[in-house]
């Protein structure tokens, strides 16, 4: 009996994305993302569309041995899962999708919501206050400053909102965090230093950084950014406005356990973040969001191999340093409408992700 094929895992650094399908190399060869074939493949076909190619895109189900390339599954896998994979017959998955109880003392207690105190009304009360303050004679050229989300009205609908990303949250088995974890055996908080940036890092001003702390304090005491956290086949888990947003608006904070970069180059997260890109590469950092994260986790990103997946962006993601951290902001890069979903560009100017398949 023939061994059955297995998956190779798919080696994604950080710092170096595979090629588009297709696309040339110098040598006037066709990159690894080719329909070359792959000797681990042979025989093995694709159940979605037939074919056998791209074999380093395969990926086995662990129960029924049937084919699937990884950009053929819906929702879209950019890199081999760890440990055992099931497809949707083998797995029903699909159908295990519970939504998270809307009980407000069960999300008060997933999210560690606080009571209002005095000292946060006070920060919103200043805050508001500096806004007012009328500008001096002498105008010069005007800097734009970030803006706070502006939370729902409605109380029913926060709660709807958070429960939203608890179901997401439970689902992926991601314990909830506002904030950069430090973990032991991973990078500790002292590798977090802005001035080791390569070329170094956009200092967040002393005014925006009032309103980042603003958005968090608001978040602590339930006053909950307006985002909805669906399921949507093609997708998976993504995030739409569940009311209008300016540009400009702090969305979220890009969090989870930060850990060395050198750790984690042969990762098959599909989600983690730039933090630290230093002049020396062995101190460079990276946000893991698969065990500890918020709601930045399920922004899915643009297909920018295409201009139509390149209009979809109204997001901007920017490493700033804060008080001399290094911390990660996903920012509206223009005004978002109510029921928009929210996209942004994974690779930046670093090249991190193969991003030709998504949707």
């Amino acid at each position: 009996m023939a061994s059955r094929p297995t998956a190779r895992m798919v080696l994604r650094r950080r710092t170096q994305a595979p090629k588009p399908v297709g696309v040339k190399v110098e040598d006037g060869s066709e990159s690894e993302n080719g329909s070359g074939s792959d000797s681990e493949y042979d025989g093995v076909s694709c159940q979605e569309c037939g074919s056998g190619d791209f074999g380093s895109k395969l990926l086995l189900c662990d129960k029924c041995d049937k084919g699937y390339h990884l950009f053929c599954l819906r929702p879209i896998l950019v890199s081999v899962p760890k440990g055992s994979w099931f497809c949707h017959s083998c797995s029903n998955r699909h159908n295990k999708l519970k939504s998270f109880p809307l009980v407000q003392t069960k999300i008060v207690d997933f999210f560690r919501i606080q009571r209002s105190s005095d000292s946060r009304n006070k920060l919103v009360e200043d805050y508001r206050k500096k806004r007012r303050r009328p500008s001096s004679i002498v105008i010069s050229k005007k800097r734009r400053r970030l803006l706070p989300f502006n939370p729902s009205e409605d109380p029913a609908r926060r709660l709807e909102q958070m429960a939203s990303l608890a179901t997401a949250l439970t689902a992926t088995r991601t314990e909830f965090s506002n904030e950069l974890t430090y973990r032991p055996g991973m990078a500790p908080r002292s590798a977090n230093r802005a001035a080791l940036e390569l070329g170094g890092m956009q200092v967040l001003s002393k005014e925006d950084n009032e309103t980042l702390n603003l958005c968090q304090n608001m978040m602590e005491t339930g006053e909950w950014p307006p985002l909805m956290v669906v399921f949507d086949p093609q997708e998976g888990f993504t995030v739409e406005a569940d009311r209008f947003i300016k540009d400009l608006t702090i969305i979220t904070e890009y969090v989870g356990d930060v850990d060395y970069l050198k750790n984690r180059e042969n990762d098959d997260g599909d989600s983690m973040m730039t933090l630290l890109s230093a002049t020396d590469t062995s101190k460079s950092l990276v946000i893991c969001p698969d065990k500890r994260s918020n709601i930045a986790r399920f922004i899915n990103g643009i297909n920018n191999h295409t201009s139509e997946g390149r209009k979809k962006q109204n997001l901007k993601c920017v490493r700033f340093d804060v008080n001399g951290q290094c911390r990660v902001l996903l920012i509206a890069n223009r005004d978002i409408r109510k029921g928009e979903r929210l996209y942004y560009d994974y690779n930046g100017y670093e090249n991190e992700y193969p991003t030709e398949h998504f949707v």
